[in-house]
C-alpha cells in the first residue's frame, strides 16, 4: 500500500510503502534511522546495516521507496515508524546537494538560498513557507467565492503603463512596444461591468529600483474590484473579511506548518481600527515628535509607530489609514467629496507595514477624461478602459493584497524574497 509520509499513523500493524527522497541516515549507536521526505512530510525507518546496503555510496536526495511494517512511536514525526524496511532505489545520487537539508534551518546566507533555490526549497522549512503561501490563495478565493465574486484571469502584456509612471518593464511586441502589467487594474475596473464583483490572483511586475527586505520586481498580486458601493469604507468592510477567511483557512489548513515555524497569529479588535491620514500625521507629531505634517506619504517608520499605535490602543495587528492626499495616488481614484484634496482610498498596515492599498475609484466618463487632463496624460493609450466609463459603469472600487508581503509579516520573515518560490528583483533572474 503506497502512502504519504504524514498518513502513517493511520496504518499502525500493517505494511506500507513510502515513496520519495532520502533526507539524511542517522547513526545512533548502533541503531540507525533512515528519513525520507516526501511532498508532505518527513517518515523514518529504523533500520540494520544489512538494511543499508542499497544505499552504500548514495548521498542525500536520492529518490527511494521504502516499504515496512508501521509501528507507533511517540519521538518519530507523526508518531509512528516502519519497521524492517526494504529499501528500493529509483534515482541514485552520489553527489552531495549544494544545501544541507536535514538541518532543522538550511545554514546559508540568502544569496546562496535564492540561488540553489530548485534545491533549498525541499527543506521542511521552506516547504512550510510555500504551503502557507498557497493556503493564503485558497482562503481569499474560497471567501471571494462565497460572497458571489468570480474569478478572472487579465492579460500580463498591455498597451500602456497601468499607472501613468515609468517604472514599468518595456518589451517589443511585434512591431510596437508594449508593457509588462504593473497591476490588473483596469481590467479588473472593465470587468465590474461584466460581473460586478470579481478577483484575480496573478503575477504583476514593478520595474521600481528598489533593493529593499519587502520589495519585488514580480510578485502576486490577490485583486478585488467590486460595484454598487457608496464609498470606500464599504471596500474596508471586505477587506476585513478577505484577511479574517484568508487567516482561518491558514489556521486550518497548515496548523502544523505554523507551528514548525514558531508562526504567531495576528491579534485582531472586533472591527480594525482606522485613523484618517491627516490624523495620523498629527498623532506621530504628538507621540514621536516628529514633524511629517503635511508630508504626502507616510515613510516606513511612520507606519511602524502607527503598527506600534494600534496595537497598544487597540491590541490590533492592522491598523486603515484612510484619506490619502490626491497627489500620491493614481488618477482613477476618487477624492473625497468633503474635501478633495483628500482621497476615498486607504491603505491597510499590518505589523506596522503597507499590506493593501485600496479605495473608491472614478466612475464617470467626464471624470476620467478630466482626470487624465490633469495628470498630463494622454487619452488615446487609455481608449479601451475609457470605453467601460462611457456606456456606464457603477460607483465601485478595490484593493489588491501583495501575497510574498503578506506572507512575510505574518511569519516574521526578515526578508520579502524568502516567501517567493523564485524571487525577481534588481539582480536576480536565475534561478
Amino acid at each position: 500500500m503506497n502512502i504519504k509520509t504524514t498518513e502513517i499513523a493511520r496504518y499502525l500493524g500493517e505494511t506500507v510503502t513510502l515513496h520519495g527522497w532520502l533526507h539524511h541516515v542517522r547513526r545512533l549507536g548502533g541503531v540507525n534511522f533512515v528519513i525520507v521526505r516526501d511532498g508532505y512530510g518527513l517518515a523514518q525507518a529504523v533500520a540494520s546495516e544489512t538494511d543499508l546496503a542499497p544505499l552504500a555510496e548514495l548521498t542525500d536526495g536520492t529518490v527511494l521507496t521504502v516499504t515496512g511494517k508501521v509501528v507507533a512511536a511517540r519521538s518519530a514525526p507523526n508518531g509512528a515508524e516502519l519497521h524492517a524496511p526494504h529499501i528500493s532505489i529509483i534515482t541514485p545520487i552520489r553527489e552531495a546537494p549544494p544545501l544541507t537539508l536535514h538541518q532543522r534551518t538550511i545554514n546559508a546566507t540568502l544569496p546562496t538560498l535564492l540561488d540553489h533555490a530548485v534545491v533549498a526549497n525541499r527543506h521542511p522549512e521552506r516547504q512550510a513557507i510555500l504551503r502557507i503561501v498557497a493556503g493564503a490563495m485558497t482562503g481569499f478565493r474560497q471567501t471571494l467565492q462565497a460572497q458571489g465574486f468570480t474569478e478572472i484571469q487579465t492579460p500580463k502584456l498591455v498597451a500602456s503603463a497601468t499607472e501613468g509612471g515609468a517604472n514599468v518593464f518595456r518589451l517589443g511586441y511585434y512591431d510596437s512596444e508594449a508593457f509588462l502589467a504593473q497591476s490588473p487594474q483596469f481590467y479588473k475596473q472593465m470587468m465590474v461591468g461584466v460581473f460586478e464583483r470579481v478577483f484575480e490572483v496573478g503575477p504583476v511586475f514593478r520595474a521600481e529600483p528598489h533593493n529593499t527586505t519587502r520589495h519585488l520586481s514580480e510578485y502576486v498580486s490577490m485583486d478585488v474590484e467590486f460595484g454598487f458601493i457608496e464609498n470606500h469604507f464599504d471596500v474596508m468592510v471586505v477587506v476585513e473579511q478577505v484577511i479574517r477567511g484568508i487567516l482561518t483557512a491558514i489556521s486550518h489548513s497548515q496548523s502544523s506548518e505554523l507551528a514548525m515555524l514558531r508562526a504567531e497569529m495576528p491579534q485582531m479588535a472586533e472591527t480594525f481600527p482606522n485613523i484618517h491620514f491627516r490624523d495620523a500625521q498629527q498623532l506621530i507629531y504628538e507621540l514621536h515628535g516628529e514633524d511629517v505634517r503635511g508630508e504626502p506619504d507616510l515613510s516606513p517608520q511612520d507606519e511602524r509607530w502607527l503598527g506600534a499605535w494600534a496595537q497598544a490602543e487597540y491590541g490590533s495587528d492592522f491598523l486603515f489609514v484612510t484619506g490619502y492626499p490626491m497627489v500620491k495616488r493614481p488618477f482613477y481614484t476618487h477624492p473625497d467629496p468633503a474635501n478633495p484634496e483628500f482621497s476615498n482610498s486607504f491603505d491597510l498596515l499590518f505589523r506596522g507595514t503597507e499590506l493593501i492599498t485600496g479605495g473608491q475609484r472614478l466612475h464617470q466618463y467626464a471624470d476620467y477624461l478630466a482626470a487624465l487632463d490633469a495628470a498630463g496624460l494622454p487619452h488615446t493609450p487609455f481608449a479601451s478602459y475609457l470605453e467601460a466609463f462611457r456606456y456606464g459603469m457603477p460607483p465601485h472600487g478595490g484593493f489588491a493584497i501583495g501575497l510574498e508581503r503578506l506572507v512575510m509579516q505574518l511569519l516574521g520573515l526578515p526578508n520579502v524574497r524568502l516567501a517567493a518560490l523564485f524571487p525577481r528583483d534588481m539582480g536576480r533572474l536565475l534561478p
